[in-house]
């Protein structure tokens, strides 16, 4: 979809709007395609949410260097678990008829969803059942997986997009492009039917599958509520409540000591203080640095996958780290 959108040069380049923090493959693609990525800062103050006169204040610096044509929204986050609400939804589909811009929604973790009053709402969905002033005209690319989600195994790759409101003679062209691209194996194939297709009541797998589907997103829902809970016990640190997805993103204090000693051995200070805590305790988490952030802020990023005793151990032992790297820093 990328490849299709992106073309001009210099000023005239497509600039493609992308959420910070975000995940990494969005960066990495446009670099290779030669787009020109466009941050919008999520409000890390207001449980990631996504701002509508940041993404203006986004366009508008923009259109001084390139032209932006594309908008791109991870909902549930990655990296941040945030569920964005249905007026923020809504919000956002105004804003790109208004300035005539491509969508594209990211909606791989959208059975992910944990919070209290919570829940998501697909950008299709809410396209249509704002009529046709909008139905009609926003162009849209939204994007599932089988390697995410509570089916999900990240070994089975496969996934689709939905395009609506394509011209007709665009559409043929992105055709053509996909039909010279490898396909997904088999397994991911067939986990993908199961995807789109799931069992239906009646059906003789039905409540064995309600039953076990409960039961991923319920031990995912007590993993969110348990990583809040006992990262927030840990002084400087700072984490927002897990409201999907598999992940947190918690902001981490750093003494000016370790921000010194980090920019002297050229490493970004969260990824300093990812190392040390890898080489002190086995613990492996990502810099927040790899995603982006607001420049003076520190985080990590860590899934929520691990066994629930194991998730227990792996935060104490995280939030003791933290305590001792604060105090032998300080």
């Amino acid at each position: 979809m990328l490849k299709l959108l992106v073309a001009g040069q210099g000023n005239s380049r497509t600039g493609v709007m992308i959420p910070i923090p975000q995940y990494p493959l969005y960066s990495a693609a446009l670099a290779e395609l030669g787009a020109v990525q466009v941050n919008y800062y999520l409000d890390e103050e207001n449980c990631w949410a996504l701002d509508i006169k940041e993404l203006r204040r986004s366009l508008e610096e923009a259109r001084k260097h390139c032209n932006p044509k594309v908008l791109c929204i991870i909902n549930p986050g990655n990296p941040t678990g945030q569920v964005q609400s249905r007026k923020c939804i809504e919000d956002v589909i105004r804003f790109a008829a208004e300035e005539n811009l491509f969508l594209m929604a990211d909606e791989v973790y959208q059975d992910n969803v944990y919070a209290k009053g919570c829940a998501f709402h697909s950008f299709k969905k809410v396209l249509f059942e704002m009529g046709p002033k909008y139905s009609e005209v926003v162009e849209l690319a939204s994007f599932h997986s089988t390697s995410k989600g509570f089916m999900g195994e990240c070994g089975f790759r496969g996934g689709y997009m939905e395009v609506v409101n394509m011209d007709p003679a665009v559409k043929q062209q992105l055709t053509k492009l996909v039909s010279v691209r490898l396909c997904p194996p088999v397994t991911g194939q067939a986990l993908l039917d199961v995807v789109v297709n799931p069992p239906q009541p009646g059906d003789p797998s039905y409540k064995q599958f309600i039953a076990e589907k409960q039961a991923v997103l319920g031990n995912l829902a007590e993993k969110a509520r348990l990583t809040e809970e006992v990262l927030n016990q840990a002084p400087g640190i700072q984490c927002n409540p897990v409201q999907g997805a598999m992940y947190s993103f918690p902001r981490i204090e750093m003494p000016e000591r370790a921000i010194k000693l980090a920019q002297a051995e050229g490493q970004s200070p969260d990824m300093f203080f990812c190392m040390k805590l890898l080489e002190e305790t086995g613990i492996c988490v990502v810099p927040g640095s790899g995603f982006g952030q607001r420049e003076g802020t520190h985080h990590f990023r860590m899934t929520i996958l691990p066994p629930t005793e194991k998730l227990k151990i792996l935060l104490e032992r995280l939030k003791d780290f933290h305590q001792k790297f604060v105090q032998e820093y300080s």
